[in-house]
């Protein structure tokens, strides 16, 4: 790696993390959910507190909330945060970040990350959820990618430049406070319109992070591919093939 690369990986995360900071009504109403199964392998027996860190409008908090555990969230955003707020008032929902969520050690069973591993800085994160995970608390990082297996969601992956792609070889870097990292995938499918794809668009990094002139031609192309070559109206139900990838480590 040439030299000054890491500093530079490390603005470039900031920079496109900072994408969400705004826009939590729309990427709570067109961003899918999680797959039940995805929680209910990653949560141990016996867990009573659980944080989600990068929580962003609490998509995977629900999850969590619903089996019962005590929830706390975390997220840099307070627009995502209000929204969390408004759909799952049980949480209790903090500005903070995975290298410093300002919360008390040793306070929590379980840290879930979803969909935000990728925006941390790995190590300094690790080392921040294995101070506020108890001995033995699990970290749990999940992922939702469209399912680029089938032809045609890769080519819509490819014009959202949804960077969906799965690699069986895959592992993300934890550091050396966990142990015993193994994984589970999840196939599923979530029903919306060629319309709510357009909005599902928009709340990609890419997309949000453009000029106008590279939206309008993301944007064109969509339409020409759901509406034209594929067929479809703008009210028509879509079965989008996802897969979750969900991890998790043990506190050494």
């Amino acid at each position: 790696m040439a030299r000054g690369g890491p500093k530079l990986e490390h603005v470039r995360r900031l920079e496109l993390g900072q994408s969400f900071q705004d826009g939590g009504e729309h990427y709570q109403r067109v961003r899918p959910g999680y797959p039940g199964d995805s929680a209910d392998w990653l949560v141990p027996p016996g867990a009573r507190d659980a944080v989600d860190v990068g929580a962003g409008t609490g998509k995977f908090t629900a999850l969590l909330l619903a089996r019962g555990l005590s929830v706390s969230a975390v997220d840099p955003s307070a627009d995502m945060l209000d929204q969390l707020r408004a759909h799952y008032p049980a949480a209790v929902a903090t500005q903070g970040t995975a290298e410093a969520t300002g919360l008390a050690d040793s306070s929590f069973d379980v840290v879930s990350v979803a969909q935000a591993w990728h925006w941390c800085d790995p190590l300094p994160a690790s080392t921040e959820q294995a101070r506020i995970l108890r001995p033995g608390g699990t970290l749990g990082l999940i992922w939702n990618q469209l399912d680029t297996s089938v032809p045609w969601v890769h080519r819509l992956s490819r014009i959202m430049h949804a960077g969906d792609v799965y690699k069986p070889d895959f592992r993300p870097l934890v550091g050396p406070e966990f142990e015993g990292l193994e994984s589970h995938l999840t196939r599923w499918e979530d029903s919306l319109s060629a319309a709510d794809i357009m909005e599902l668009t928009k709340s990609r990094s890419y997309y949000l992070r453009a000029g106008q002139a590279t939206r309008s031609k993301v944007l064109a192309n969509l339409d020409w591919y759901l509406h034209e070559h594929l067929g479809h109206s703008a009210d028509e139900d879509i079965s989008l093939p996802y897969l979750t990838l969900t991890w998790r480590a043990v506190k050494a």
